[in-house]
C-alpha cells in the first residue's frame, strides 16, 4: 500500500471520528452555554522523520484556534520546522508551516480528533520545491493550558531516498506537540 493511500485512509478515518460523536441538536435546561471565542497556543515539536535521507525533527509553532462549540474548533497554525539529515553531506530542510485545520474533542472534552491542510515553505534549499502541500491527521488531549498531540505530517511534494535508493516525493514525520495556550 503506497504512503498516499495509507494517509488518505487516516483523513478518512479522523474526519469520521469528527462526525461519529453523539451531538444534540436540542437544548435542555441542563445545557449550559458555550462561550464562542479565540485561544492562542506556542508549541514545540519534535519527532521522527519516516523516510530516507532525513531523520530528526524539531519545529516551533503558534496556533490561533477559534471555538465554535465545546466540541468543535476551526485552527490556523504556522511556525517553522527543521528536517535533519541522517548524513553529514547533505542539506538540512527548513521550512514554514501554514495550515488550516478541524478539532473535535470526542471525549470527556478533553481527547480530539484533529485534521490540518496547507503548504510548507522551503526556505535555503535548492535541491527541494519552493512549496508542498501538508496533511497532518493527529490526536490529543488537552487541557485549560496545555495541549499534548501525536501526529503525521506528509509532505507531498519534497524528495526522499527510496528503499532501493531511487528518488521519491513525498517525505513523512511523526512528531509530540507539547503546546502552552490560553484564552484571547
Amino acid at each position: 500500500m503506497k504512503t498516499t493511500e495509507k494517509i488518505k485512509i487516516a483523513l478518512v478515518f479522523a474526519i469520521s471520528m469528527m462526525f461519529a460523536t453523539n451531538s444534540n441538536a436540542q437544548e435542555t435546561e441542563t445545557t449550559k452555554n458555550y462561550d464562542q471565542g479565540f485561544r492562542l497556543g506556542f508549541g514545540v515539536t519534535a519527532g521522527y522523520a519516516v523516510h530516507d535521507p532525513f531523520k530528526l525533527v524539531l519545529g516551533g509553532d503558534a496556533r490561533l484556534q477559534y471555538d465554535l462549540s465545546k466540541k468543535y474548533s476551526i485552527t490556523a497554525t504556522t511556525g517553522f520546522t527543521n528536517l535533519f539529515r541522517s548524513a553529514a553531506d547533505g542539506t538540512d530542510l527548513s521550512f514554514i508551516p501554514a495550515k488550516a485545520g478541524f478539532k473535535a474533542f470526542v471525549w470527556n472534552d478533553q481527547f480530539y480528533v484533529m485534521g490540518e491542510a496547507g503548504a510548507a515553505f522551503a526556505l535555503k534549499n535548492e535541491t527541494e520545491p519552493k512549496t508542498s502541500l501538508i496533511l497532518a491527521p493527529s490526536i490529543g488531549y488537552a487541557t485549560k493550558y496545555i495541549d499534548v498531540s501525536l501526529r503525521y505530517e506528509h509532505y507531498n511534494d519534497f524528495a526522499r531516498v527510496n528503499n532501493n535508493g531511487s528518488q521519491g516525493k513525498g517525505v513523512g514525520q511523526i512528531g509530540v506537540r507539547l503546546a502552552y495556550g490560553f484564552e484571547l
